[in-house]
């Protein structure tokens, strides 16, 4: 049997050594981001439901370095946008370039053409650059001069961005956050990782060399198609679809809040709870899978009242609260 540690890896295709190869993933971004363990797996969570991830934290919380980790890991082709304010959406997608040597426009591709897209603090840019994203995120395709044209196999954007506070910045519309899977928060990190992550400066460590790190692909396309065919077989009784209905209509029932869960956001938990379970080595999803996952999933899709949020109620603490009232089935 092969080791799924070892440098091939990412050319097996069991499930069994899908799940080790996915579980040495995470051990290899822990070589270059110290504590960030939810946001990890949040990466791990979104590769396997073919997702989209929005990362959010104050400068310096190492955002762009977990995502640099987690592509210097993968076997996969990486492409990074630093998005700002006079970055214009044919930098992103691409544009016709004219030949003079033809006399024709052809294609050139633009970033978005990879397997792994790091959008680079997203919200310092305009809305329409940011709304360019939205055809590839959603279809996995862009369209230039009336040309559909595919994006490749697996495709996947990791975005970072500031608190919404800090000037400069541009929110992103409301049609643009659903597209994300997940919305995981960047927090800053407790006193013992602090001092690793000084300790790690201390000794050498280089956040611009991965390689220098030790950080290594230990996971590629064959790897992810054996992970989310094994995910596809995670059964989900009728109790669970239920229950993560349920939890989506109160949500557009709280007082609390103007903008509910819409049903794509139902169908996006139901698969990040049964990328969870199959990730902790279930093959059938509890509601503690749903609850584990809720916050991420469904943080971003919500929209608080003007009147809520001065009272200091945050979308976190609304799901908190719609978790603990919903029925859970037993």
């Amino acid at each position: 049997m092969m080791d799924p540690t070892t440098d091939n890896a990412g050319q097996t295709g069991d499930p069994g050594n899908a799940r080790a190869a996915l579980e040495a993933l995470r051990a290899e971004i822990a070589k270059a981001v110290v504590g960030q363990d939810p946001a990890v797996t949040g990466l791990v969570v979104a590769l396997l439901c073919r997702g989209h991830v929005l990362l959010e934290g104050v400068p310096g919380v190492a955002k762009t370095l977990l995502v640099r980790a987690l592509a210097s890991a993968l076997e996969l082709d990486t492409k990074r946008v630093q998005f700002t304010p006079d970055l214009m959406p044919s930098d992103v997608t691409g544009s016709l370039v004219y030949d003079a040597r033809t006399a024709e426009f052809s294609f050139q591709p633009g970033p978005v053409f990879t397997n792994l897209l790091l959008a680079d603090e997203i919200n310092r840019t305009p809305p329409k650059t940011q709304s360019s994203l939205l055809e590839a995120m959603e279809e996995r395709q862009v369209t230039v001069d009336g040309i559909p044209r595919p994006l490749p196999e697996p495709f996947l954007v990791a975005a970072t961005q500031n608190p919404v506070e800090y000037e400069g910045t541009y929110p992103l519309p409301e049609a643009q956050l659903d597209r994300f899977l997940l919305k995981l928060t960047i927090p800053l990190p407790s006193r013992q990782d602090e001092i690793n992550v000084l300790t790690r400066h201390a000794e050498g460590f280089n956040p611009r060399d991965l390689r220098a790190a030790g950080v290594r692909p230990v996971a590629g396309r064959a790897v992810l198609d054996a992970a989310r065919a094994a995910v596809a077989k995670t059964t989900i009784s009728p109790e669970i679809t239920a229950y993560v209905v349920d939890i989506c209509r109160a949500t557009r029932e709280s007082p609390s809040l103007i903008l509910g869960v819409s049903p794509r956001g139902a169908t996006a938990l139901l698969a990040t709870s049964r990328a969870w379970a199959w990730l902790t080595g279930r093959d059938y999803v509890t509601p503690d899978d749903v609850k584990a996952l809720a916050l991420p999933t469904l943080r971003h899709r919500v929209q608080l009242r003007p009147e809520a949020e001065m009272e200091g109620v945050t979308a976190d603490s609304v799901i908190n609260a719609i978790l603990a009232h919903v029925p859970v089935p037993r």
